[in-house]
């Protein structure tokens, strides 16, 4: 199958994306699950409308400019460049979403999206377990596969300090976070800026991957591939445009997700203004990638658009 973007990092040959166990993992486990716990028992007691609104902001601010655009479309595909200084705070504040450090995000990412191209891959892979089954397994569970890839990590991200520190704290790095929001805000504030936001923004995370890979409108199907992608239109905005998953499969390199009339992706809006001023350049788009052989298009519902007939995508 041709490679995509990420696909380098991986070293697939005599590696298995089938055999494998689900284990669980007690250092990400217990981080999600005191998260959660203080979120849902302190939350309540806690609330205040500005603590509601800095639970707003710093929940937008690190999901969109941090995961979306910074983790997800800059570090890991590539999909856009930048002065490095904003590559830096953009994966930086995508650290405080909460999930993992660069690194470990990049390994994840890649490692996924290298099984859902083979041919047939692990269930954990394509989030074939029941709803809780899967919640669990997710987000307090890892997969240890009997013979998997090798990961190597392009010299740029492996030598660079900036990002080891990152990945050597990044559960650390809400500390200093929640003591600015408690000297400016008290406990409330620590509550709803740091473990309600972590507990939203990764089970968020999860809950979107669950749908994206089971169920929902399809744009395209690749060919030969164990695990396709599915849009999750009600989650469009307030995922920052990684909803539109169905696009993402088809087009992984391109910095625009949502690419059809009426998608939402303010991931994509940030990213051209700072095109805008200068901050950013060389911006992929689904035009710009090479032709993939197992791409194969579908019929839009409602849009009356015959299979095989060029979508507008590029607008």
């Amino acid at each position: 199958m041709q490679l995509v973007p990420g696909s380098e990092r991986i070293v697939g040959e005599g590696a298995d994306p089938v055999a494998g166990r689900v284990r669980w993992a007690p250092g990400k486990s217990l981080w999600i699950g005191a998260m959660t716990a203080i979120a849902l028992v302190a939350g309540p007691l806690t609330f205040s409308w500005d603590a509601l609104t800095l639970f707003v902001a710093t929940t937008a601010v690190t999901l969109c400019a941090g995961h979306s655009v910074g983790m997800h479309r800059r570090l890991i595909h590539g999909s856009f460049q930048c002065p490095l200084w904003l590559e830096y705070i953009l994966v930086y504040l995508g650290v405080l979403v909460g999930m993992a450090g660069p690194i470990g995000m990049t390994q994840i990412h890649d490692m996924r999206d290298w099984a859902q191209r083979q041919p047939d891959s692990h269930g954990y892979f394509g989030h074939r377990a029941g709803f809780w089954h899967d919640a669990w397994r997710q987000m307090h569970c890892e997969l240890v596969l009997d013979r998997p890839p090798e990961f190597r990590l392009e010299p740029r991200l492996a030598g660079d300090r900036a990002y080891a520190w990152m990945e050597r704290t990044w559960m650390l790095q809400q500390a200093p976070w929640a003591l600015l929001f408690f000297a400016l805000g008290g406990w409330s504030w620590v509550v709803w800026g740091v473990c309600a936001r972590v507990t939203v923004g990764v089970t968020g995370h999860w809950l979107v991957g669950h749908y994206a890979h089971r169920e929902g409108p399809q744009t395209h199907i690749v060919e030969g591939a164990s695990v396709q992608g599915h849009d999750v239109v009600v989650a469009g905005l307030i995922s920052m445009g990684e909803s539109w998953h169905n696009n993402h499969h088809a087009f992984p390199g391109s910095a625009k997700l949502g690419l059809y009339p009426g998608q939402a992706d303010l991931g994509w809006l940030l990213i051209k203004a700072f095109e805008r001023v200068g901050l950013a350049w060389d911006i992929v788009t689904p035009e710009q990638l090479p032709f993939r052989p197992a791409l194969r298009q579908l019929r839009r519902e409602g849009r009356g658009c015959p299979v095989g007939r060029r979508l507008p995508i590029w607008s």
